[in-house]
């Protein structure tokens, strides 16, 4: 003989787990909405917006502030400060003409560039003046 408690229990229970995944999953989509516009009307939107550029003197101070805490850290320390105007040129200066590196890179690019546009019967770019353009171009 079958016990019928049993068979009404696993039916009540099978019966309330489907009813609690429909109301789950229609929960979950209807939320959805109210998230994506929670927010918007008070002005505490979290979408990003680009940062702002920076000028260059603004980008100078900041520097020389973190140059100027990092001496004072290393006096803190027993050691000597940093010259920190000397430090700032020397991290500000553009050195990009003066790479040998680079220049080399930017020749062999301004070479194929010119084999392409022989190739397409255009006149041919004058290196070092290209070279001296991109570099500029670059920042140094």
């Amino acid at each position: 003989m079958r016990d019928t408690s049993l068979v009404d229990f696993g039916t009540a229970l099978i019966a309330i787990a489907i009813i609690a995944v429909l109301v789950a999953a229609v929960s979950y989509w209807g939320t959805g909405r109210i998230y994506a516009g929670l927010g918007r009307e008070g002005g505490l939107d979290m979408t990003r917006e680009p940062p702002a550029q920076a000028s260059g003197a603004e980008v100078q101070e900041e520097i020389r502030q973190m140059l100027e805490a990092k001496s004072r850290r290393r006096q803190a320390r027993g050691e000597p400060g940093l010259d920190v105007e000397a430090e700032l040129t020397a991290l500000t200066q553009t050195t990009a003409a003066g790479d040998p590196g680079l220049r080399d890179e930017v020749r062999q690019l301004v070479i194929a560039r010119n084999e392409r546009r022989l190739r397409q019967g255009k006149e041919p770019l004058d290196v070092e003046a290209e070279i001296e353009r991109q570099l500029r171009a670059a920042g140094g």
